[in-house]
């Protein structure tokens, strides 16, 4: 059975996430101040990983499969229509994000932060949308 109380607060969790990235993180001041680099990458480093465990929750508890990686989590919320394909697309690509900024696989490229930070947040707060309305 799906932890309802869990799921609702990693969702909550995620748009809290997202509005002090959006009221808080400053994109033009990436490159010239490093707090609001650790900032930035921290708190989406949080949004992503709340996104994963409530996507991991849900393909558990409804059966879904055993994914292998975490991008797997998402193409399975797609398979079974709970998330669109082009939304599924984006977290995936989140997931290689987050696992940059965790593992330090390689530096990280601050033209990609400020895109998340402009062009991406919204698909955290669709992803939230999404798994509310279907639970």
């Amino acid at each position: 059975m799906t932890d309802l109380e869990l799921v609702a607060k990693k969702l909550a969790r995620i748009e809290t996430c997202v509005q002090e990235l959006r009221t808080l993180g400053h994109p033009a001041d990436l490159r010239g101040n490093v707090r609001d680099e650790r900032f930035a990458e921290y708190t989406l480093q949080i949004a992503i990983q709340a996104a994963l465990d409530v996507a991991s929750h849900v393909v558990s508890d409804k059966r879904m499969g055993e994914p292998a990686t975490y991008r797997e989590l998402f193409d399975l919320l797609e398979r079974y229509e709970w998330l669109p394909p082009t939304l599924a697309a984006n977290l995936r690509n989140m997931v290689g994000f987050r696992n940059v900024l965790v593992h330090g696989y390689e530096t990280v490229d601050l033209r990609v932060v400020e895109d998340v930070l402009q062009n991406r947040l919204d698909d955290l707060l669709e992803f939230v949308r999404r798994i509310r309305g279907r639970l």
